[in-house]
């Protein structure tokens, strides 16, 4: 039995209810974790703010940033436990477990590292008058962790928040939070003091929903759906907090004619069938100049024909995505293209050794795919690729903008001035040329434009954000 961590102690949710925990490989349950609700965040977040009052705020920047240094440590040494762990509960292929256990652990030293860093300014005012700008921890924050990454984005969101000084409550997603969980216990291993980092499991609509309306929160991070974080920026307002949200996106790679068109076609299927898809950052449209359509789209089919799909143990390029709902959506999207006659131009192959009771999906190809359908338009969050065609820059720039996100692109071009001016005139939050990804990127700032969210995660500006600024004006004479 899996257990919450709340003001330095492992429990269990105070009405006793717990929630099942099925393996996307099999569907069969093999844990069960607790279901915490509004008495359990509400415990949580006093246990935050009391720690805020207590020993957590009373460390020096110094001191927190060494505790994080333990904590990457201690992640480093529990890698292949977490990795297991996080394998089971998402079915996502040993290999990118383990690097996910590479990037938590990397964000906690990039963090801890940056912690007694984070410098105030002296601001040039009126003689006879001095003025100190101050960078101060926003109190207790609260983030919702998704599913698809549980451990990355764990430590994603709470590393620069602890950083900065902050206390956290984090509702990891129901799904998938085991790692997440095991995590909150080696942060008390580290020598985190009580209330400095809170976890509680439990449904969004119960644990997640009373964490974003909690008064006494003072930040919110979440990443997820739409529908979601649109409830999520009302709880926020309401109590006049600020909140990063991250919703996703409908990414496209650009691909044009002067492109490294066999380096540009390995990077492209990597890019959508990464976690079998499920990736605010996937790839999911592919935008091909005219001249080269053909040529390219036979490339990025021969490689999409190797893609194979199979258990964790299996190692193999995709797993199973990580539910049912998840497993009928991704195949209601493929279904409905091939309906609407959208040519399959090549689909990836389900080993025949999976259970036949897991949640696995094919991933698929699509040609000629209109810029106003739903498989271009909507976010799949599974291994499906819509590939269309463009004729000069401004028709791709068109493209690859018409749609409602704005996360992610990328710029495949061997002109130097090409690059810059696409690069300048897309919108989103971050650009790759010929390049796309970029591993974990915790040095890169992230985050998104229109549907896709707004504020900023990784690099120093993530501290920023888990931090508020105090003037101080001092007349001297």
């Amino acid at each position: 039995m899996a257990h919450m961590i709340i003001n330095g102690k492992s429990c269990q949710a105070i009405s006793g209810q717990t929630l099942e925990v099925r393996s996307p490989v099999d569907g069969q349950v093999f844990e069960h974790i607790p279901r915490g609700d509004v008495k359990d965040i509400d415990l949580a977040v006093h246990a935050a703010r009391s720690a805020l009052n207590g020993d957590w705020g009373q460390l020096s920047a110094t001191e927190r940033g060494r505790l994080m240094m333990k904590l990457s440590l201690l992640v480093t040494e529990h890698a292949d436990e977490l990795a297991l762990l996080e394998a089971r509960d998402t079915g996502k292929p040993m290999s990118t477990a383990r690097n996910d256990m590479v990037v938590l652990s990397r964000y906690f030293e990039f963090y801890g590292g940056a912690a007694d860093k984070v410098h105030g300014e002296v601001i040039p005012f009126l003689n006879g008058y001095q003025v100190n700008l101050l960078r101060e921890p926003l109190g207790v924050t609260a983030h919702i962790i998704p599913w698809n990454y549980p451990a990355q984005m764990m430590g994603r969101s709470i590393a620069p928040a602890l950083a900065m000084g902050n206390a956290v409550v984090v509702k990891p997603a129901e799904d998938a939070c085991l790692s997440c969980l095991r995590i909150a216990e080696l942060a008390l291993q580290a020598g985190f003091p009580a209330g400095a980092l809170n976890i509680v499991s439990g449904l969004g609509e119960e644990a997640g929903a009373a964490l974003s309306n909690h008064p006494d929160i003072n930040f919110i991070s979440f990443t997820g759906s739409n529908e979601v974080g649109v409830l999520i920026q009302q709880a926020a307002a309401k109590h006049a907090v600020k909140c990063t949200l991250e919703l996703g996106g409908k990414s496209p790679h650009l691909v044009f004619e002067d492109a490294n068109l066999e380096l540009a076609a390995a990077t492209v299927v990597r890019g959508i069938i990464q976690n079998t898809g499920q990736t605010c950052t996937a790839g999911s449209r592919l935008l091909v100049q005219q001249s080269i359509h053909d040529t390219f789209l036979a490339l990025v089919a021969e490689k999409f024909k190797q893609v194979r799909v199979g258990t964790p143990e299996m190692n193999l390029d995709c797993g199973p995505v990580v539910n049912p709902s998840q497993q009928q959506r991704v195949n209601r999207f493929i279904e409905q293209a091939k309906a609407a006659g959208y040519p399959v131009l090549a689909q990836g192959q389900i080993d025949p050794g999976v259970p036949a009771a897991g949640y696995y999906v094919t991933p698929t190809l699509f040609g000629h795919v209109p810029n106003d359908s739903p498989l271009a338009q909507q976010e799949v969050f599974g291994p499906v690729l819509a590939a269309m065609s463009f004729t000069d820059e401004a028709h791709a720039i068109a493209l690859a903008n018409g749609t409602d996100y704005g996360l992610l692109a990328a710029v495949w071009s061997e002109n130097g001035g090409r690059q810059q001016r696409v690069a300048k005139s897309l919108k989103c939050g971050q650009v790759f040329i010929n390049s796309f990804g970029a591993g974990g990127g915790v040095e890169l700032p992230f985050g998104g434009v229109k549907r896709s969210g707004h504020g900023r995660e990784k690099g120093f500006l993530a501290l920023e954000e888990m931090s508020s600024t105090k003037t101080v004006i001092q007349y001297h004479g």
